[in-house]
């Protein structure tokens, strides 16, 4: 192992910034991403080469499922664990299932070396490069797969920490979003129409459904026998329609993140699954961090102070 340090040129200090300039010191055909606190399942590299020797010239990317090391530690842990699970066990999947493009997380990622240099490596500017990347793979017709390996890292426990990590999160997929959408019509052309549509529904709703929590609390007023402006200007007839819809997809996300904590090595989880209610109301804030940050330092990297974890005491679980 060699540590390189990547020079201090008054520049932008982005992780993507620090890959681009590590990849010139890298000699392998196939280049891997992880976090500094990421503890992979041991034998990830092997299967990682095996599914790259058997897969076709065009899949670019093998993308492993990331989980949490300290679910236990607390309740913000604990919600983080199961949306993570919900995201990387259920929906990923899904999405892939569909053929939609697969937002890349940011690390357990494995490109080949080819490729990655034909797109010019990652967008130094951009805060959840890996988002971007995996369009851009996409768009050039190349495709990503999953690999059933885990890939264990420290769940941000703390809220504010939390915020600021979600908040850079959600400026990323901004502006991954705007970049690809400033041609509207190429997109279109390079993805197709159904991957177009996924785009829309995986980027721009990701941050609508965050900066909107407001106005969806405000659904719950009448039921406390509060008025509310739906009511007094469309009437009756459209809200209830609305709330009993708000519901549902209420009890669809809790029913996804008991599908996705059902197994051996998460059900101590099944119970707080309820509670995301509460964990999501720190998205709010988040989103609304990262629209001002949008506009005032869109290439600031609120770096995730990590090192507060507790590590379970039964230590990470293959569970992939």
């Amino acid at each position: 192992m060699r540590v390189i340090e990547v020079p201090d040129d008054g520049t932008i200090t982005t992780k993507p910034r620090a890959m681009n300039y590590a990849l010139d010191f890298c000699g392998g055909e196939i280049i891997g991403v992880w976090d500094a606190e990421d503890a992979p399942e041991p034998d990830q590299l092997e299967k990682v080469v095996a599914q790259f020797a058997k897969a076709g010239p065009k899949v670019a990317c093998l993308q492993g499922i990331l989980d949490y090391y300290n679910p236990r530690q607390n309740w913000l842990a604990r919600c983080f664990t199961i949306e993570y699970a919900s995201w990387w066990r259920l929906v990923l999947p899904g999405v892939a299932r569909l053929g939609l493009v697969l937002p890349l997380g940011g690390n357990a990622l494995f490109f080949r070396r080819t490729i990655l240099d034909e797109l010019g490596g990652w967008d130094a500017h951009n805060v959840t490069e890996d988002a971007d990347l995996g369009i851009r793979l996409a768009r050039q017709g190349y495709t990503t797969e999953l690999i059933p390996t885990a890939t264990f890292e420290e769940a941000n426990c703390r809220a504010w920490p939390w915020v600021k990590q979600r908040s850079r999160w959600i400026k990323g997929y901004l502006i991954t979003y705007f970049v690809h959408m400033r041609s509207p019509r190429a997109l279109l052309r390079d993805l197709g129409l159904w991957r177009f549509l996924g785009i829309q529904a995986m980027f721009m709703a990701t941050v609508v459904q965050f900066a909107a929590l407001p106005l969806l609390w405000s659904f719950w007023l009448p039921m406390f026998g509060l008025p509310h402006p739906v009511i007094t200007t469309l009437g009756e007839a459209v809200f209830w329609p609305l709330a009993v819809f708000f519901i549902c997809t209420e009890v669809l996300n809790i029913a996804i993140g008991m599908l996705a904590v059902s197994d051996r090595h998460h059900r101590h989880l099944l119970w707080w699954v309820p509670t995301l209610v509460f964990y999501f109301q720190l998205g709010a804030l988040a989103s609304y961090k990262a629209l001002y940050e949008l506009v005032a330092k869109p290439f600031y990297w609120d770096k995730t102070q990590h090192g507060h974890g507790k590590v379970d005491k039964d230590g990470p679980q293959a569970s992939s």
